[in-house]
């Protein structure tokens, strides 16, 4: 099924963009998040397991540059690539001293490296380290892309997941980093037990507004031993169905702008130590029921996106 029908494909956007393929290299940390050592809360975010929301890094006491060789290495030979992305993947990695930052940053610079993706929380997004950021980007001619976890528009739901911020500190976020005409991602989990489909619909509604390049779509799922994890084997929540995690994406593309880079629709997770991943399905399974439901209903990306621009005044146009 040619997904380009339905919305917009990242590795195609990454194509057009470079004029070949170009792949991300993940890079780990040794980090922690303002939520997990009492800045701005403990225990970190209810979902997040020991890894910091990614399991298939390279460990992070290895180098930087000893990471994305190995991973490159890996990369290369599979796919035969020759431009990459290095992704600072882990945790939060813009929380540390800003004379780390620029070591971490500078290690990862190359010649067949072409952008530079951090990923951050919207409270840790500040404008020194964006100025430090655009020199790079003057100085070695690397694309810089802020990967934001914002997860939900629900604020209620964002407490409830002890996110530790709120949708102010998004839009604060945003403004900034378009301020200094960076790429930037956003991470949604479409599938919180808390969220309705109004949520779902804000969320596609707001991240077009505040001009998101590109997008992440994630099911939660459950990692033994979390907060969550607890909650829901003493039956405080269910899972959406997954058909209703269809349902959600669906309503999100159709209401974002055509413009926006998918980069996923549905994460790949760990099965093992985990109480829920993907409804037992395979991650690509869940993407391809995706596709056939939009195919059968005529739906696309874009397909709402009549919002902005005074939409109330579009009878006088």
């Amino acid at each position: 099924m040619e997904e380009s029908k339905y919305y917009r494909v990242y590795s195609e956007y990454l194509r057009d963009k470079y004029g070949e393929k170009v792949y991300k290299l993940p890079v780990s940390l040794e980090l922690t998040c303002p939520n997990r050592d009492g800045c701005v809360g403990t225990g970190g975010c209810i979902f997040c397991g020991e890894e910091g929301g990614s399991f298939e890094n390279r460990p992070n006491y290895m180098e930087i540059r000893e990471q994305l060789s190995k991973n490159k290495a890996h990369i290369a030979k599979k796919y035969k690539a020759k431009k990459y992305i290095a992704f600072f993947q882990n945790f939060t990695n813009t929380y540390m001293s800003l004379e780390d930052f620029k070591r971490c940053v500078e290690q990862a610079i190359g010649e067949d490296i072409v952008g530079i993706s951090i990923s951050t929380r919207p409270d840790c997004v500040s404008d020194e380290y964006l100025d430090y950021l655009k020199t790079v980007e003057e100085m070695y001619g690397v694309d810089i892309t802020i990967e934001l976890g914002l997860q939900s528009i629900n604020y209620r739901t964002l407490a409830k997941i002890n996110r530790g911020h709120g949708l102010a500190e998004f839009i604060d976020a945003m403004v900034r980093i378009n301020r200094y005409g960076f790429n930037s991602c956003v991470h949604m989990i479409l599938n919180f037990p808390w969220d309705e489909m109004v949520d779902i619909v804000e969320g596609a509604k707001i991240v077009s507004a505040l001009g998101v390049k590109e997008i992440k779509l994630h099911a939660l799922y459950i990692v033994k031993g979390t907060a969550l994890g607890h909650m829901y084997e003493r039956g405080e929540f269910e899972m959406i169905s997954k058909t209703e995690y269809i349902e959600r994406v669906m309503a999100f593309l159709e209401h974002l702008d055509p413009e926006i880079a998918m980069q996923r629709l549905i994460g790949r997770a760990p099965e093992e130590n985990t109480l829920f991943v993907n409804w037992n399905t395979s991650w690509w399974k869940v993407k391809d029921e995706i596709l056939e439901t939009m195919e059968s209903r005529n739906s696309y990306q874009g397909k709402r996106f009549d919002y902005l621009n005074g939409k109330a005044l579009s009878r006088f146009r």
